[in-house]
C-alpha cells in the first residue's frame, strides 16, 4: 500500500507531461512479485489519494499502470486465498525474489477457467474505477512484458482451445474485453494500453505471427477509440528490436496517441517527434535519479550519473526519494 513516501517520490517528479506509475495489481491474484502494489481495496485507495494528491499539487499529471502478474509470481508473495494463475498451466523458467522464503522457482500457475476469467475482467473494471476514485487522471493495461495480458496474446502462453485460444483473434479477445470494459466504465479518454512485441520479459519469446498478431490487436484497439497506445522497445536491454516495419504499421493503424519507450534520450526523442512517429516519449531510469529531468533536459542540465541500480526494489528513502535536483 502506498504511504508518505511514495507520495514524495511521484511529486518529485511531477515535471513530466505524464506520470505513468509502477505497476499496480487490480486484484490479489495479481501481486506476484514481493511488495508491488494494489488497487483493490479502499485502503489501497486512500493511500493512492496521497499520491495523486501530491502530484496534481505540484502540477502534474498522472495515470495509474494496472499490471496483473498471471504466471509471473510465487504463492509466498501473494496475500492468504491469492493464486497463481494464467490462461494455460505454462511454468516460467527460473526463480523469483520471495521476502518470506528467498528465491524460489517460479510455480506451476492455475489455468484460469471460463468464470475465473470473466471475474479477472471485472477485477480490472473494479480497480480502474477504484483508481478514478483516488484522484488518476486514467489508467495504463500493462499488457506488456510478460504479465497476463500478455499471457493470453502470446501462443507460448496460451494453449487454450476455448474462445480464448488458438486462434490469433482468440487469443487478442481477454485483451481487447478487459480494454472495452475499463474504457466503458471510466472513459476511453481516460484509458491507455502498453504493449512490448518482441519482449523477453518473463520468459516471453517472439512467435511467427506476431507482426500479424499485434497488427491486428492495434487496428482493434484503435477501434476502441482509447486515449494512447504505449509501445515499448526493450532492445537497449538486450531483447530483440521491434522491427521498424511493425512500428510503422502500428503507427499507421492506431489514430490516436501513440507513446514511445525505450532507450530515449534528449537528442534521439526529439528526432523522433519531429519526425511524426509518435506524440510522446516515455523515459523510465533516467527519471529515477534525476528527478527534475525536465528541467535539465529544457535548460541543457547534464544529467546526474549517481544512478544506483542495487537499490533498486529495495525498501526505504534511499535510491528512491534522496537522488537530489540539480543546482
Amino acid at each position: 500500500m502506498p504511504g508518505d513516501l511514495t507520495a514524495t517520490y511521484y511529486r518529485q517528479r511531477a515535471g513530466a507531461g505524464l506520470i505513468i506509475t509502477e505497476g499496480t495489481s487490480p486484484s490479489p491474484n495479481g501481486l506476484g512479485y514481493a511488495r508491488i502494489p494494489g488497487i483493490y481495496s479502499e485502503e489501497q485507495v486512500q493511500g493512492w489519494t496521497k499520491v495523486t494528491q501530491a502530484v496534481h499539487s505540484a502540477g502534474g499529471r498522472i495515470f495509474m499502470q494496472m499490471m496483473h502478474t498471471g504466471r509471473v509470481g510465487h504463492t509466498a508473495n501473494l496475500p492468504k486465498g491469492g493464486r497463481v494463475i494464467a490462461p494455460s498451466a505454462v511454468k516460467v523458467n527460473g526463480q523469483i525474489w520471495t521476502d518470506a522464503q528467498q528465491m524460489q522457482d517460479y510455480e506451476m500457475p492455475a489455468e484460469m477457467t471460463s468464470r475465473e476469467i470473466k471475474d479477472t475482467i471485472e477485477e480490472f473494471v473494479h480497480a480502474a474505477v477504484n483508481a478514478i476514485k483516488a484522484g488518476f487522471d486514467g489508467v495504463e493495461l500493462h499488457a506488456a512484458n510478460g504479465y497476463l495480458i500478455e499471457q493470453f496474446i502470446s501462443p507460448q502462453t496460451n494453449q487454450r482451445t476455448d474462445e480464448y485460444g488458438g486462434t490469433m483473434e482468440n487469443r487478442c479477445r481477454f485483451v481487447l474485453e478487459v480494454t472495452a470494459a475499463v474504457a466503458a466504465a471510466i472513459g476511453k479518454d481516460k484509458t491507455g494500453i502498453r504493449l512490448s512485441p518482441y519482449g523477453v520479459n518473463a520468459d516471453m519469446h517472439a512467435y511467427p505471427e506476431i507482426d500479424a498478431t499485434y497488427n491486428y490487436l492495434t487496428k482493434a484497439l484503435s477501434d476502441l477509440g482509447i486515449v494512447y497506445l504505449h509501445l515499448v522497445d526493450h532492445s537497449p536491454m538486450g531483447a530483440p528490436p521491434v522491427p521498424q516495419s511493425l512500428k510503422d504499421s502500428m503507427r499507421t493503424s492506431f489514430k490516436q496517441t501513440m507513446i514511445l519507450c525505450g532507450g530515449f534520450n534528449k537528442e534521439s526523442a526529439t528526432k523522433t517527434l519531429e519526425s511524426g512517429s509518435a506524440e510522446l516519449i516515455a523515459f523510465g531510469r533516467p527519471f529515477i535519479n534525476n528527478p527534475d529531468l525536465v528541467r535539465r533536459y529544457t535548460e541543457g542540465i547534464e544529467l546526474s550519473t549517481n544512478f544506483n541500480g542495487a537499490l533498486l526494489y529495495t525498501a526505504g528513502a534511499e535510491g528512491y526519494t534522496d537522488y537530489p535536483m540539480a543546482d
